[in-house]
């Protein structure tokens, strides 16, 4: 673009877990790369995920007070009517500041004050969608956006207005690619000449994969199979005493193109990032699916691609007890594990932030 970008700005509302942060860094990434002038801000929660990530890339930071409401019974939703109204009211001063061309949610609970607050004042509004079944807060948003922006066709019944919904795919950020396998394996201080196996579930982590991994870590270490074992945050203390020389363990992982390039195999569940990331870099992938999601979203979205012989899904249910054998039969199976790298990448669509950034300026020129 030739045109002058300094008046641009641009307001990200991401956080709460990696499914819903990243895919806004991969936007502001290529929005940054197309217009480096223009003024791009992050909206998120002080004690998540996106508090610590989006400085550390150098995007401005601000934060507002608000959770999401539990579902189960919880003496943190008696203070939810107040962070509505508390959180509206800095969304609406944070707006008039910032003054934003355009509002880009990523479907976590704090893009519903922030891009109700943009609305407000004229904002055009983007909406990120990355899963099968949209979240509340993309649902509640739809009216007000100008353009959704979504990863799995089947989202678009749940949309009302069908003329706004584009199918652009998951974003993946700029920095996500594979690395010479033995440096990668190094830099986790892990050797070349053993199987590696990456663990993912989440950046708070999944309880039912770690103690699946707990229980069969006598029969990967038996079979010389090495684990890179991100647990979460909320799992890290109780896990931390099985790290070893072959078991690296972390409560998450920055460095996730290495962990990638290191691994033989990947279990993970099957968020949506998850899904774009390993179909982008061909990755072989046991997926086994949160029960603990919206209709269900992360096994629909796992079984499209296992039914193309494209990854393995496993129940949540079941991963105690079929992992260790299920890991240890197809960490050995090359052709296997190759045909699988080849049939996910049928999954990617690899452009889909450059398209989104490059809505996100056309919208900012007509604002």
């Amino acid at each position: 673009m030739t045109i002058s970008d300094k008046k641009y700005r641009f307001l990200f509302a991401a956080g709460g877990t990696g499914g819903h942060l990243y895919p806004a860094i991969a936007v502001a990434q290529q929005i940054r790369s197309i217009m480096p002038e223009s003024q791009i801000l992050f909206v998120g929660t002080k004690n998540k995920l996106e508090s610590r990530v989006v400085p550390n890339l150098g995007f401005n930071f601000k934060t507002i007070w608000i959770s999401g409401f539990s579902r189960k019974l919880n003496l943190k939703n008696l203070f939810f009517p107040l962070k509505v109204l508390v959180s509206g009211i800095q969304s609406i001063i944070l707006n008039m500041k910032f003054k934003p061309s355009v509002a880009i949610g990523a479907g976590a609970y704090v893009a519903g004050p922030v891009l109700w607050g943009s609305s407000l004042i004229g904002s055009k509004i983007i909406l990120l969608e990355q899963n099968s079944y949209p979240g509340i807060t993309n649902r509640m948003l739809d009216k007000k956006a100008d353009e959704i922006h979504i990863s799995f066709e089947e989202s678009a019944k749940y949309f009302r207005d069908k003329s706004k919904i584009k199918f652009s795919g998951n974003p993946i950020r700029i920095n996500i690619s594979l690395d010479y396998k033995e440096k990668s394996l190094r830099s986790f201080d892990l050797v070349p000449d053993k199987k590696a196996l990456l663990v993912i579930g989440g950046s708070l982590g999944a309880r039912s994969i770690n103690q699946a991994v707990q229980s069969n870590l006598e029969k990967f270490n038996d079979k010389q199979i090495q684990i890179i074992w991100q647990t979460g945050s909320l799992y890290y203390e109780e896990y931390k005493k099985y790290q070893s020389d072959s078991v690296k363990v972390t409560a998450f992982i920055d460095d996730v193109s290495s962990a990638y390039s290191a691994a033989d195999l990947v279990i993970a569940r099957a968020g949506a990032t998850t899904i774009a990331e390993a179909a982008y870099l061909g990755l072989p992938v046991i997926f086994i699916p949160s029960p603990n999601v919206a209709a269900d979203h992360q096994f629909k979205n796992a079984k499209s691609i296992a039914d193309a012989g494209a990854a393995v899904l496993l129940k949540d249910s079941d991963a105690k007890n079929n992992l260790g054998d299920l890991v240890t039969d197809l960490i050995e199976n090359i052709d296997k594990l190759n045909l699988m790298s080849e049939k996910i990448k049928m999954f990617s669509k690899p452009n889909a932030a450059k398209e989104i950034a490059e809505s996100a300026v056309r919208l900012a020129q007509l604002y």
